[in-house]
């Protein structure tokens, strides 16, 4: 297998873990990174190997990859990383907007001093990772700020959901983060959104939030044009 999944980028599993959870983990965060592009071909013989690993688990990982969306598995053929659904894509975002909207107003209505600082310190984080070679450092940090919003509003599971259902729209967000300006634009954003938190204003977080998780969806045609054999419709 002549892919990055192969490679010494991959790090030993932990022996006091299950096997397969961690390599579904694993091929995820490469998957959702675009390490494994879509289209990238995946064998469960090699990656047996690599991990040091009879094939059970990993077709288990595969299967639970194929689950979410990630992998198209073609039985006694191939695993292949699936393309990005626009259409999957809009249904998490869908669900992940209708979640946030009500976190905001909530978190605007019950503004917490502790609870504006930890964002204002993940933005500062996040300020210092905004250049082109940063993006996975920079998209963790993003991540973290909606997480601590989550936990903040006491649903923390609802994170986890959203972040099973989001395998599509993540990618697309990792294709469009290198854009130039996107990432200042992820951190205005951001900043907002604490704002209206801390003034109290459920409106404005309303107003903001929509504004942040409306941008890749909005720039989805131009994405396509990029990377043509990655996006599809459907």
């Amino acid at each position: 297998m002549n892919n990055p999944a192969s490679s010494a980028s991959v790090h030993r599993l932990d022996r006091s873990r299950h096997a397969a959870p961690q390599v579904f983990e694993r091929l995820r965060e490469m998957i959702l990174s675009l390490e494994l592009a879509p289209g990238t071909v995946l064998s469960r013989t090699e990656l047996a190997t690599r991990y040091g690993l009879s094939q059970t688990p990993v077709r288990d990982a595969l299967m639970k990859l194929g689950e979410e969306g990630l992998v198209d598995i073609f039985p006694q053929h191939a695993t292949v990383v699936s393309q990005i659904s626009v259409a999957s894509a809009m249904q998490a975002h869908f669900l992940r907007r209708s979640i946030e909207l009500e976190i905001v107003r909530t978190l605007a209505r019950d503004h917490k001093a502790s609870l504006v600082a930890r964002l204002r310190a993940t933005i500062a984080e996040q300020m210092e990772w905004l250049e082109p070679e940063s993006i996975e450092q920079f998209s963790a940090l993003d991540q973290a700020f909606h997480r601590q919003m989550y936990e903040a509003a006491g649903v923390p599971q609802l994170w986890d959901l959203v972040r099973r259902l989001s395998g599509h729209i993540d990618r697309l967000r990792r294709l469009h983060l290198p854009v130039e300006g996107k990432t200042m634009a992820v951190v205005r954003d951001h900043t907002e959104i604490v704002d209206a938190i801390e003034k109290g204003d459920p409106d404005a977080a309303d107003a903001a939030l929509r504004k942040h998780l409306s941008g890749t969806l909005s720039q989805v045609d131009e994405i396509r044009t990029r990377h043509p054999s990655f996006v599809t419709d459907h």
